[in-house]
């Protein structure tokens, strides 16, 4: 019962297991197994300039995610970020907040293993409730609701995942897009031991309408496992166009119990 309670919150490629997780923005298809646990706290340092540098905005992401394992294939997460927002123009403050972001809630279902081959399917349907402050910045405001098909293919050198989702916001912001999609694929890639180097790029819907540029990015990291339960990180996320932040330095640990 604590453990109930508590958690009320495609391909080809490289036969050893690898698994997908933070700094990598597209998502595996691993699960925890039932009655485990797994928290993640991850962090994300951003840099991006606008209107030719004049505009220069800060953030930082601090993300707490909890799953926990319904079942072998079905996990249960919920997360909920800090967030820190710096905005200066022509050298002087314009905003500085600070506050929780919007939470999320999401179910991952795998739904297909195939031992011979390494591949494995799963889709996650999922929500986020407004919880962050819109008008300082920190949330969006409305409620939204997601689905995202993945797929993992597992290999001796590593591991290959692809996600396609698609999300639908519910705003009424005439200048704000409510059908958003992204694609994404990572690679995985065993360097020695407990080390592995992530390799990942994708693109999404820009939110704003008025832009025929969508978001594009690459971003490269390594995982270390300290030990079977526990993984630390360390990633850069860079733009592919001006419609990307420019810069993102992430790190962050998953344990596992």
């Amino acid at each position: 019962m604590l453990k109930i309670t508590v958690s009320f919150f495609l391909l080809l490629l490289l036969s050893a297991n690898a698994y997908a997780a933070h700094p990598l923005i597209t998502d595996d298809t691993d699960t925890q197994g039932r009655g485990k646990f797994q928290i993640e706290i991850n962090t994300g340092f951003a840099a991006d300039n606008r209107n030719g540098g004049t505009e220069k905005e800060q953030s930082t992401d601090a993300n707490t995610a909890l799953s926990f394992g319904v079942a072998d294939n079905i996990d249960l997460i919920a997360a909920l970020p800090q967030k820190w927002l710096l905005i200066s123009v022509n050298g002087s403050t314009a905003q500085d907040e600070r506050g929780i972001g919007d939470m999320t809630i999401e179910m991952k279902w795998r739904f297909l293993e195939d031992e011979t081959t390494g591949l494995r399917l799963a889709l996650k349907p999922g929500f986020s409730l407004p919880t962050g402050n819109a008008e300082k910045g920190l949330g969006s405001g409305a409620r939204s609701e997601s689905l995202t098909l993945m797929a993992t293919r597992e290999g001796r050198l590593g591991a290959l995942h692809c996600n396609l989702g698609y999300s639908r916001n519910e705003t009424d912001d005439d200048n704000t897009r409510n059908n958003i999609w992204h694609a994404s694929v990572a690679t995985e890639i065993n360097v020695m031991g407990d080390l592995r180097a992530v390799l990942n790029t994708g693109i999404e819907t820009n939110e704003e309408k008025g832009s025929a540029t969508h978001p594009a990015f690459l971003l490269g990291g390594v995982i270390y496992a300290v030990s079977e339960n526990l993984d630390l990180d360390l990633g850069l996320k860079c733009a592919l166009n001006k419609a990307e932040t420019d810069r993102t330095f992430l790190v962050g640990l998953a344990s596992r119990f």
